[in-house]
């Protein structure tokens, strides 16, 4: 278990603003500086030889960190620049996806239809969509548009456009019953809605830590379910996807038996020095006690605005983001929060407000306080 953390505002890097921006990207703690440094180039300097051993030990920590964060074994997630880059890894090993459908939703993160259009054999005619207009925290739709010939699901946890989690306990159950491959994305909710692997039992899951989970960006990451791990066979490989690394004939590859097998080339490292220091600390302080902090500041929100939150009003459909539309008066929204030193961003559904740990009511009573100014 991660130690016991109390974290607060004051252990954070925040700007003048208000920031509210953390489905976008989450700030950084004050520690991290030291952290990285120890991490990274503390043994560049201490060490004339030997350096990778510490190095690797760092990517130990962040996928140990991971398992914490996810209740499931450290070795199952393997190390992955980005998500886009773990989903073509991912996408081009299975032999399932020679023919048959991916069901997603239009909903997605646009990244995900860019990856699949590409990286499956014949492209676009093998995705079907949910139309966007659908509820997809209804299992009833997924269930409607898994046909006969879905073999693998995309399912995001938590939708950045839209403040809505999906049923993922419904729908990767309702996918396994069918024989159907499942792929979670979890880029918009880890850190912010706790999680469990072990229980929860899909096949795949994707992420990144730049969000939620202050990290940064670089260090993404892929976890395989032990039993899919024989029937993933990547083409994006490298040295350190072999069975082993310093095995140096360039004649022969045997894929690792673990899930290094997706991991490539000789890997970045300062990422997940960044990252296991972060996640550490956050696991350490507690998802559970994050989620319970975000969902008062998201209840504070709605019930001093009512209709003007277009997202998810029940706290088990809620991400960890609240959607605020002002009707004719939207156009000001925007503007307003950010001549009020309120850092928040817009999509077409509408503003997209993001509490964390260090954020407090106060943050929250003074966007309140612009938005009764408009409306």
């Amino acid at each position: 278990m991660a130690d016991r953390t109390v974290l607060t505002a004051a252990n954070f890097h925040l700007g003048a603003s208000t920031y509210l921006l953390n489905h976008s990207v989450g700030r950084p703690l004050k520690s991290a500086e030291a952290a990285f440094h120890q991490a990274y180039f503390a043994p560049w300097a201490e060490q004339d030889e030997g350096i990778w051993p510490a190095w690797l030990s760092t990517i130990d920590q962040f996928r140990q960190s991971l398992g914490q964060l996810f209740d499931a074994p450290a070795e199952r997630f393997c190390p992955q620049s980005n998500l886009s880059s773990g989903l073509t890894k991912l996408v081009m090993s299975l032999p399932q996806l020679v023919s048959g459908q991916v069901l997603m939703s239009e909903q997605d993160f646009p990244t995900i239809g860019y990856v699949l259009a590409k990286a499956l054999p014949r492209g676009r005619e093998q995705i079907r969509f949910i139309p966007a207009e659908l509820d997809v925290t209804d299992p009833n739709v997924w269930a409607e548009h898994m046909g006969s010939q879905t073999v693998l699901l995309f399912l995001s946890h938590a939708y950045s456009n839209t403040g809505a989690q999906a049923p993922l306990a419904e729908v990767v159950e309702l996918a396994r019953t069918r024989d159907i491959l499942s792929v979670v994305d979890v880029a918009q909710s880890a850190g912010v809605l706790p999680l469990s692997l072990t229980h929860l039992a899909p096949d795949f899951v994707l992420g990144s830590t730049v969000k939620w989970l202050c990290g940064g960006p670089g260090a993404g990451y892929l976890y395989i379910a032990p039993e899919r791990l024989a029937e993933c066979q990547p083409k994006d490989v490298g040295w350190f996807s072999h069975a082993n690394p310093f095995a140096m004939n360039i004649h022969e590859f045997q894929y690792h038996e673990g899930s290094e097998r997706f991991w490539g080339g000789t890997p970045s490292v300062a990422p997940y020095a960044i990252a296991a220091h972060s996640v550490g600390a956050l696991v350490g302080h507690g998802i559970d006690a994050i989620r319970q902090h975000n969902l008062s500041l998201q209840q504070q929100l709605i019930e001093a605005l009512g209709e003007r939150v277009v997202s998810p009003w029940e706290p088990e459909r809620r991400s960890g983001t609240v959607i605020l539309h002002l009707g004719a008066h939207q156009s000001q929204l925007a503007p307003a929060l950010k001549a009020a030193g309120i850092a928040v961003d817009e999509r077409a559904q509408g503003v997209r407000v993001s509490p964390h740990l260090y954020n407090s009511a106060d943050d929250v009573a003074r966007l309140i306080e612009v938005v009764k100014g408009l409306s």
